[in-house]
Order: structure tokens, then sequence, then C-alpha cells
């Protein structure tokens, strides 16, 4: 399951948080700023995997017992554990996930993300991320529902997104050429 996805720029600002599991705000900033400092402090030649800072991991202080059950330990498949990043030019696309999930697959899924906006933008820049925020949240809900991932063809998250309306239409007078009364049209 994926309990997090995370965007920043090089300066540590936030472009998209979205958290599929419930955190007190105060713990989320926190762990913004912590997963910000561990992720742009490694060098490119780094592998795009990370534990999970303490912040959030599992501990064994929250167990549990009485004289008639065993103990319980917060540690099973849905705590999240792993961090799995990929730095493209000025934005940082993470993602906070159990143990359950491919780690490779998850940088597959932060590829498919980061081409998906690009189709929709033609050559995506932070700008276009911030200035259009409901397209990068509808690529997102796309991709992934809930935590768990449920479409990674290409194609099919960015007809799904056109699809949605959420991408402004070109106005009729700027359509050029045959066969474009469907054409996509995003101003910068």
């Amino acid at each position: 399951m994926i309990n997090a996805v995370l965007v920043f720029n090089n300066n540590g600002q936030p472009r998209l948080t979205k958290f599929y599991t419930q955190l007190d705000t105060s713990v989320q900033q926190r762990l913004l700023s912590e997963i910000f400092t561990l992720v742009s402090a490694r060098p490119a030649s780094s592998c795009n995997f990370l534990p999970l800072p303490p912040l959030l991991a599992p501990n064994s202080t929250n167990t549990t017992t009485t004289t008639t059950t065993k103990p319980t330990t917060p540690e099973h498949n849905d705590a999240p554990s792993l961090v799995t990043y990929r730095h493209y030019a000025t934005l940082y696309f993470i993602l906070i996930s159990t143990s359950t999930e491919s780690p490779l697959a998850l940088l597959d899924l932060i590829q498919v993300f980061v081409e998906a906006l690009d189709r929709l933008f033609e050559n995506v820049c932070e700008l276009d991320l911030i200035f259009n925020f409901e397209v990068l949240h509808a690529v997102l809900g796309e991709m992934i529902v809930g935590g768990v991932v449920v479409e990674t063809g290409l194609e099919k998250i960015v007809e799904g997104v056109r699809g949605q309306g959420r991408v402004a239409k070109r106005p009729v007078n700027e359509r050029s050429g045959p066969g474009l009364g469907q054409g996509i049209w995003i101003g910068r």
C-alpha cells in the first residue's frame, strides 16, 4: 500500500502532499521536513530507496499486554516502511509505502506519473504543477485510489484525465487541422 505521495522542489517547498493514511497535521509537517532533508542530502549516485524516518517507523513501545491475550504490535503489513524517490530537474517525486510494495515497481510508478504529466502539459515544469494543481491531482487519482495502485498504463491515465474535463479545452477559433475537434490545450 502507498501511504503518501509527495512532490517537493529543490528548495523543499511541497508542490503535492497526498496522504492515504491518517496523520496529525503536526506529524505531517515534521515528516515533510524530515523526508526532504534525507532525500535532498543524498548524492545523485545513491540508490533511490530509503528506510522510513524514525518519525513514522513503528516502535515497540506501543505494545499492549494483558493477562489473557498475546501482545499486539503495530508492526503489520500496512505499516509504512520505505521511502522511494526520483529527482527530475527541479522536483523530487517521493512515495512512502509499506513493505508489500515492490521498490522497483514504485520507481516505475513515479516514471509513469511524470510521463503522464509531461504528456498533459507538453514539457511539464514546476509552474505547471503550481498553476494547474487540479490536473496533478487528477493524474494521481487515475493512478492511485486509497493507497492502492489501480492504473499504470500511460495512455489510459492520460485519456482518463482528459475525459474528466480537468484539462482546459482549446477555444473553438484556435483549433486547426482536421480531426482536432477533441484537442486539448494547456496554457502556460
